[in-house]
């Protein structure tokens, strides 16, 4: 039965959520993103888009799979509502206990997981990258072999990040969110450096590569990222130890609250493996592709996840503790009902102006931050493509990432998991008829340049697309299952569209200073185009949505004045 709650009316009146978290988590994963965007400009100096950065993706999925389906995800739903409940009730030792207890269990499994993975590696690949054996030869590079080496030299990363997201629980839990997130620069650091000391730094386009250079600067990005992994954790542990009372390191279940993390464990598995699986499609069906596809799809969604990180999920993660400390609390159904919508307005206010900016100048920050090297002008149409598609979901996504994280607070984790199965479902179909369509037709055809040696196909803007749809159908599902739990209006719908106008009317100075401006350096070009965008939007803003403005402005200068 829904709960009928007295929701706030306004905005003002709605309890303030946990916005320094947010700002936290925010500040964090931007550090980290703009370390990846260097990651990602490094893979296109010195792979461009081709066979080799294909091989690099695909390598990295088996680790990241597992990594994702054992670590944030599973841990946010079954970890940190028990772990924070203790804290709440001031049950320190208790909390201790049961984080020693859960960090035991994943360490068995994730290091169980992480030598069956290089003992197995070929299977392994057999399975996630099958359009690798397929298509064996087409490009000259027999990906599915380098594939197989890669992962076995990667697949030990995964237990130190399955621990790392256990760090990132308790600290998440003491509000201590900053360093959580942060830690993955050491981890983007740590293959950049690689990369640099194997293959030097190419000034211009340097010529192309020879493929035994090619595959020596592959192996040095996978080791690489294996000492970035165990990096990772590590610079987590000095707070965490600090922070924990009555740690104890064992396995056992019978740890008061660990069969309850373990009951909850079962069903949120089965739905981030869905999710995860959601994630793993695209490119599992981009192997059928041509060389390329894959490595597109990467660069893209390296844009694509900087605005769902830093205005979807550091207000998600921030909000999770504090909605599940809500669920304790009698009556409180109008104060969480309350919260869920300020978030989602929240998010929506940097992500509706992120959507229309990458629509409108997503090829010149393609361009700015990928166009070096071995990567040009074709491999630029390509991935701005793929990053156009995969913007439709680009405000579903993010809203679905706190809808699921409210079902998680109310202690029911089978609803996402049904809902993410027909996401999938509808991707996977979609995915498959798009990709076959639209792989009949070149990029250069399409954009009417000379074709260019790489013959680059729009097969990998289908599988973007098919992924927007699916994320659709995701939040209204959502959505709607949600409204049965707690009665009342969340989405909000009118402000997201007064945004979307902002935005709109922000793009166009922004768009008609990028046709005047003559070439001139790209960075500074692009740099101009956007700062004019991004204040026209802030102006507007501080004149139509305060509220919302001063929830980000407000709190990151609070945050940098301490």
């Amino acid at each position: 039965m829904a709960v009928e709650p007295s929701p706030p009316t306004d905005l003002a009146a709605a309890p303030a959520p946990g916005r320094g978290g947010a700002v936290a988590v925010a500040l964090g994963i931007l550090a980290s993103r703009l370390v990846g965007l260097l990651r990602g400009r490094a893979f296109a100096h010195y792979f461009g888009v081709g066979a080799h950065v294909d091989v690099l993706n695909m390598a990295m999925r088996a680790p990241n799979f597992l990594q994702n389906l054992l670590g944030e995800g599973t841990l946010s739903a079954a970890f940190i509502p028990i772990y924070s409940r203790l804290l709440h009730e001031g049950r320190r030792e208790e909390a201790g206990r049961f984080a020693g207890a859960i960090f035991g269990l994943l360490a068995a499994t994730a290091g169980t997981l992480a030598l069956l993975g290089v003992a197995l590696a070929e299977p392994i690949t057999s399975v996630l990258a099958l359009g690798f054996k397929v298509t064996e030869g087409d490009s000259g590079v027999d990906r599915f072999e380098l594939t197989v080496r890669a992962v076995r030299i990667i697949f030990p990363m995964t237990a130190f990040l399955v621990l790392s997201a256990w760090a990132l629980g308790v600290l998440n839990s003491h509000r201590r969110f900053f360093l959580a997130y942060f830690a993955p620069v050491v981890w983007n650091m740590a293959i950049i450096g690689a990369l640099v000391w194997a293959g030097g730094f190419r000034p211009g386009s340097g010529g192309p590569l020879s493929l035994a250079d090619l595959d020596r600067l592959l192996f040095a990005a996978c080791w690489g990222a294996l000492a970035g992994g165990i990096l990772q954790f590590a610079v987590q542990l000095p707070l965490v130890v600090r922070l924990m009372r009555g740690f104890r390191l064992s396995a056992s279940p019978r740890v008061p609250g660990v069969s309850e993390a373990l009951a909850a464990f079962g069903p949120v598995l089965a739905g981030r493996g869905v999710v995860q699986l959601a994630g793993y499609l695209d490119v599992f069906l981009a192997g059928f592709l041509g060389a390329g596809a894959v490595g597109a799809l990467g660069f893209a969604q390296t844009l694509y996840m900087l605005p769902i990180s830093l205005f979807g999920m550091s207000v998600a993660a921030a909000e999770l503790p504090e909605l599940a400390r809500l669920r304790q609390e009698p009556g409180a159904a109008g104060e969480l009902l309350a919260r869920v919508k300020r978030s989602l307005r929240q998010m929506a206010f940097l992500n509706v102006p992120t959507f229309v900016g990458y629509l409108a100048f997503g090829f010149l920050l393609v361009g700015t931050l990928y166009r070096t090297g071995s990567f040009g002008v074709e491999d630029n149409w390509l991935v701005y493509l793929v990053l156009c598609g995969y913007t439709l979901g680009l405000l579903a996504t993010t809203s679905s990432r706190l809808l699921q994280n409210t079902f998680y607070a109310l202690g029911d984790t089978k609803a996402p998991a049904r809902i993410a199965a027909a996401r999938v479902a509808v991707s996977a179909v979609l995915g498959w008829a798009l990709m076959e369509i639209l792989d009949r037709y070149s990029v250069s055809s399409l954009v009417g340049m000379e074709p260019a040696g790489k013959a680059l196909r729009l097969g990998a803007v289908g599988l973007a697309l098919a992924s927007g749809v699916g994320a659709w159908l995701e939040l209204f599902l959502l959505r709607k299952a949600l409204a049965a739990r707690v009665s009342g209006s969340f989405l909000p719908g009118k402000e997201m569209v007064r945004m979307t106008g902002l935005a709109l009317a922000a793009a166009g100075p922004a768009a008609l200073l990028w046709w005047l401006l003559p070439p001139f350096h790209v960075i500074l070009r692009a740099g101009a185009v956007v700062g004019i965008y991004a204040v026209l939007y802030l102006g507007l803003a501080r004149l139509v949505l305060p509220e919302d403005l001063g929830f980000w402005i407000g709190r990151f200068g609070r945050r940098l004045r301490r």
